[in-house]
């Protein structure tokens, strides 16, 4: 889809957020551990969400949402129809990876096909040797055989979500125990967790680096609410900020913004937490809090509950119009600073020093420019860029914004941002 962006326009009024996209994908392959219903609400209508419904429809959950309650999802699988994730099953994407969890639990031996580097899988391969499953990798494909067991105590080789994620889920579903090291706790992670545990899982350590589970062969239903995305909240929050708007945000958990709060604030960009909501005051300007040494302000990605690499496209486009040099730091993936070749076409100062670091000299007006498809992780940033800028942007592959996203273009037009269709 292709777009006109108008820039320079205020976003002023009070934003909804979607639920996590990322708890919502984790919480649909988790509702595959068991033949009893689960209700999933706060359902966010990203297209990953409908991807990971397809599949898990493929693998024998039958799936319904209440006519009255469109962001409601109730999952049944009285019986899993296949051991193989096939190729157009798995496609370019590993979150369908987590199903792997169900079809171990509920098959033991399964098959999995992939078209991408079989590296991206080393940290959830690994784990599961850990756990003791024989795995065996052969030309892009993987067959794994579920063994029991009693105990187990694994360190996981990253802190990735994915991988955590997938072992909580095979952990809660064996009756032994299982104790994670290095576990993700993104509040994804957390939503997971809160589940299996309503599922009949014990559960210590939810939202820390180390988990002790104890599971249960023949896990229950339970209904389970996805948490408001707290990137979309802090994407939102900061648009409001640089067009010069005021924004309340509502319906917010205000604990998972207050690291990112104070990341923006060493950018000059003001959020006020209370309770459930988020206030954006309307910035004159964006004035740098502090002074490193080399640098007026660093800005490093890490894991939670580090700043989000999910927010590095905005924290990027923040320090274009900040006063100072602001280095920002990439540590978790080396390409995804790349964006910001875009980013220079709207005017913006950066040197891109190599993957990992880019050197941002600001403020700097930025004006219109045309984006080809946006990443999905630092569309965002591009995004805002475009709203920034003096003129009109054209956007190609609009429709990558709603990936992750539920609806964003249209809420973002009831603040009064203009955006026209120019191609579907």
């Amino acid at each position: 889809m292709r777009i006109g962006i108008q820039g320079k326009q205020p976003l002023r009024g009070t934003y909804q957020p979607g639920g996590n996209s990322n708890a919502a994908l984790a919480l649909i392959a988790a509702s595959l551990l068991t033949d009893q219903p689960v209700t999933l609400t706060n359902v966010p209508a990203s297209a990953s969400v409908q991807v990971m419904l397809e599949v898990a429809e493929l693998l024998g959950a039958q799936v319904s949402r209440p006519e009255d309650e469109p962001r409601t999802i109730r999952l049944t699988t009285p019986a899993i129809r296949t051991r193989a994730l096939s190729r157009e099953m798995t496609g370019a994407k590993v979150g369908v990876v987590l199903f792997l969890a169900g079809l171990l639990a509920r098959r033991e031996h399964i098959h999995l096909e992939i078209d991408y580097p079989i590296s991206r899988l080393y940290p959830h391969l690994t784990a599961l040797r850990d756990l003791g499953c024989r795995v065996t990798v052969s030309s892009g494909e993987v067959e794994v055989r579920l063994v029991p067991w009693e105990k187990r105590d694994l360190i996981l080789v990253q802190t990735s979500v994915t991988a955590t994620t997938m072992v909580a889920m095979l952990a809660a579903a064996n009756s032994g125990e299982t104790v994670i090291h290095n576990a993700a706790s993104e509040p994804h992670v957390r939503d997971l967790l809160l589940m299996l545990q309503a599922m009949g899982a014990q559960i210590e350590g939810i939202g820390s680096n180390l988990l002790r589970i104890q599971g249960r062969q023949g896990l229950g239903g339970t209904t389970q609410a996805i948490a408001p995305d707290h990137v979309e909240v802090a994407s939102v929050a900061a648009l409001a900020a640089l067009t010069g708007g005021r924004v309340d945000i509502e319906g917010v958990q205000t604990a998972d913004l207050r690291l990112i709060a104070r990341t923006y604030e060493r950018l000059g960009l003001r959020l006020d937490l209370d309770d459930d909501h988020v206030h954006v005051p309307r910035h004159e300007t964006f004035s740098i809090s502090s002074r490193d040494e080399e640098v007026d302000v660093s800005i490093e990605t890490a894991p939670w509950p580090g700043f989000p690499s999910d927010l590095v496209g905005i924290a990027t486009l923040i320090a274009t119009q900040a006063q100072g040099t602001i280095l920002i730091h990439e540590k978790l993936f080396k390409d995804r600073l790349l964006f910001v070749d875009k980013l220079k076409g709207f005017g913006a100062q950066i040197v891109l020093a190599d993957p990992h670091r880019a050197l941002v000299v600001g403020p700097t007006p930025l004006h219109a420019d045309y984006l080809d498809s946006p990443d999905i992780r630092t569309g965002l940033g591009l995004l805002g860029a475009a709203l920034c800028a003096e003129g009109e942007t054209i956007m190609d592959g609009a429709e990558m914004l709603d990936w992750n996203f539920d609806g964003l273009l249209p809420r973002l037009e009831a603040l009064g941002a203009r955006f026209r269709v120019i191609e579907r």
